[in-house]
């Protein structure tokens, strides 16, 4: 995208994006984000056990092939199913899990909608997933949605915007276990680097990995933070004060420690890391990495690693006649008919 082009996106996009960072319980229910239907008369936990078992199968899917396929699960199962759920007929307790469990599945599809940068609709999805979880009382989900409202504003290169919704994020959960601390504080440390705070970024870092060190081990489906979250906002925020070699570093660990399942995160991690080798003058490492990036590439459906691999070939064309991109041609060419 133009960068002129891009920065309208973002003022447009985070016109209002911070008149809702307060946690104010003043949300309904029909500003849900599904069209009316058939309601069901009467639902219990089983339906909201069903919601929760949904999200993280979704969420697995999304690791494993992609946005491009989760995404439409995801909207179709909101727009049928979980829409009649939330207008249907239940005990306060089972209402409120309800809604708690809508604003996760409706956070997960508005990520995925950043993700796939289909922007204006992943922010119409973040909206709507702090009012189901205002209306919850569910304040994880809450301080969860804003942060990835954060992360888009970073991919939109809002630094400050980032920070402010980051911020925001952190102060509505005074009372976040030691995980949802390192994946809060990771993303401040990113959005401080963006705006030039070297001390705060370095201070952030230092306290997500402290919070991360008293988590226990469990994977969480939505929102999780571990060592390889961890080690991806290092190397952001190194790469944002020109510490290219150390970012690459922290890159390459960053994948070392990366689950198996989680296919999605490493294309986009081997391109990132691919872009900054070539920018560090290595060619044939850059290379290595396009290939591993290939390797996981065809495997996914997803906008952004088509656009990884537009860059690809960009990036490369100029050096077509060295060895290592003579080496690669083959195989881009193999991809690029594979996904035609």
């Amino acid at each position: 995208m133009d960068p002129s082009r891009r920065g309208v996106l973002a003022a447009t996009l985070f016109s209002a994006a911070l008149s809702v960072p307060a946690f104010q319980q003043t949300a309904r229910a029909a500003e849900s984000p599904v069209t009316p239907g058939k309601a069901t008369i009467r639902i219990g936990a089983s339906q909201v056990a069903s919601v929760r078992s949904m999200t993280a199968r979704i969420a697995d899917i999304l690791d494993e092939f992609g946005a491009g396929h989760a995404r439409p699960m995801a909207a179709a199962f909101l727009v049928n199913t979980v829409g009649p759920w939330l207008r249907a007929q239940a005990s306060e307790p089972v209402k409120r899990d309800m809604l708690a469990a809508a604003s996760d599945l409706t956070y997960l599809t508005g990520w995925m909608a950043m993700y796939e940068k289909a922007h204006g609709l992943g922010q119409t999805y973040y909206v709507k997933a702090l009012k189901l979880a205002d209306e919850a009382g569910d304040h994880v989900t809450y301080c969860r949605t804003l942060r990835g409202m954060s992360l888009q504003a970073s991919n939109l290169g809002r630094g400050q915007t980032a920070l402010d919704l980051a911020n925001s994020a952190a102060e509505a959960a005074p009372t976040a276990g030691p995980r949802l601390v390192a994946f809060l504080r990771g993303q401040q440390a990113h959005a401080a680097s963006m705006v030039g705070d070297r001390h705060r970024a370095h201070t952030r870092l230092r306290e997500a990995e402290t919070a991360l060190s008293k988590a226990d081990n469990r994977r969480d489906a939505i929102g999780g933070y571990d060592r390889t979250a961890y080690l991806f906002h290092v190397s952001h925020v190194l790469v944002e004060e020109g510490d290219l070699s150390g970012s690459i570093n922290a890159m390459k660990q960053s994948i070392r420690l990366q689950p198996a399942q989680e296919r999605q995160g490493r294309v986009h991690a081997y391109a990132v890391l691919a872009q900054r080798q070539l920018r560090y003058g290595h060619l044939d490492a850059a290379c290595q990495s396009w290939s591993r990036f290939l390797d996981e590439y065809e495997h996914v459906s997803s906008i952004r690693g088509d656009d990884h691999f537009a860059t690809l070939r960009t990036d490369l064309a100029p050096y077509a006649k060295s060895r290592a991109v003579k080496e690669l041609a083959g195989r881009v060419r193999e991809v690029a008919a594979a996904k035609a």
